[in-house]
């Protein structure tokens, strides 16, 4: 049977011990990881893997040896609880291998979880398990959590107390992170946190947050905002000594002049303006926006996105003669007596 997203995620949390299987597939394979965590933790409870109930093996193995998966599922534990032969990566051609076994699963067996990469719908697995009468097929897309999920994750790294702000701003940061990263911000969260009462807030998450790898980026763009002609030239060599391209440098500039306009023109002024940012900023990060945005007025942000516009144009074309990083470095040094006060 095929699973919907929004059954899935109810089903992750409580699985039927007694179904023949599951298979998780999708493009992301860290997604499709987390989802085969949280079910087989689900299923097997906390010690499974310690009392032996879980059987691990590569999906790519069972076209040599199709026996194993077979012998897993059949295998009688020292340990009473449900059991769980998981096959990892399955490949379509250990399909028939997968097939064989749910065939002959019968009621008491090893429960099937297979993960697998982007299946089509013709995929001989990826039917197998949609047409079982008693097992499940989840797609895995590459969505950010939605809000019960981040509640979820966040119980389970035992965080309860979160007020709307906070939980906003984990909203904004699972969407920018990956699966992965998201997952080890919750669990710095959860030790930070630690014989901690208070609600969580956001210099919490302020704290535990990654750090951005584009500090140097920060310090190019701020003094650039600021009108620091002298600092330019320094923090663009450093860039670039670290293999910062120009095409990247002309696209960071232009998405933070794109923040500093929306600011701007915001009808109730940069201080409204900076409230409705999504993702939100806070900290040094809001205070430093803020007074940059104050000190540029309407019409010269648009000058300064025409820039980077046309510097982005001329980096692309495909007839260009001009070498990059001098394109991108004029640019820079214009915007930034574009700061400096008339």
């Amino acid at each position: 049977m095929k699973l919907s997203s929004r059954e899935a995620e109810g089903y992750f949390a409580k699985p039927d011990a007694s179904r023949t299987g599951l298979l998780i597939y999708g493009g992301d394979a860290m997604r499709v990881a987390l989802k085969r965590q949280q079910v087989i933790a689900a299923l097997l409870g906390p010690n499974g893997e310690e009392e032996m109930r879980l059987a691990r093996m590569a999906g790519g193995d069972l076209r040599k040896d199709p026996a194993q998966l077979m012998d897993a599922i059949k295998a009688v534990g020292f340990f009473p609880g449900p059991r769980v032969a998981f096959v990892e990566d399955c490949p379509e051609l250990s399909a028939p291998a997968v097939l064989a076994a749910l065939e002959d699963w019968e009621p008491g067996d090893a429960q099937v979880v297979v993960t697998a990469g982007q299946l089509k719908p013709t995929s001989k697995l990826r039917k197998a398990f949609e047409t079982h009468p008693n097992a499940y097929a989840v797609g895995v897309y590459d969505n950010p959590p939605s809000r019960a999920e981040i509640e979820r994750m966040l119980a389970q790294a035992g965080i309860r107390d979160v007020s709307p702000e906070p939980m906003s701003l984990l909203a904004d940061l699972a969407r920018d992170l990956g699966p992965g990263d998201f997952a080890q911000l919750l669990e710095k969260l959860a030790l930070y946190k630690l014989n901690d009462s208070a609600p969580l807030g956001l210099e919490d998450i302020a704290a535990c947050a990654p750090r951005s790898t584009e500090a140097g980026l920060d310090d190019l763009l701020n003094a650039v905002a600021e009108g620091k002609l002298a600092s330019v030239d320094p923090l663009l060599r450093r860039l670039q000594s670290q293999g910062t391209n120009a095409t990247g440098l002309c696209i960071a500039a232009a998405r933070h002049f794109r923040t500093l306009y929306a600011c701007a023109t915001d009808p109730g002024g940069p201080g409204q303006g900076i409230n409705r940012l999504r993702p939100p900023v806070y900290g040094q990060r809001r205070d430093r926006i803020l007074g940059q945005a104050q000190a540029w007025d309407a019409r010269r942000l648009e000058n300064a996105l025409t820039v980077l516009t046309d510097t982005d144009l001329a980096l692309r074309s495909a007839g260009r003669s001009a070498p990059q990083m001098p394109l991108v470095e004029r640019a820079m040094i214009r915007l930034a007596m574009l700061a400096r006060p008339r």
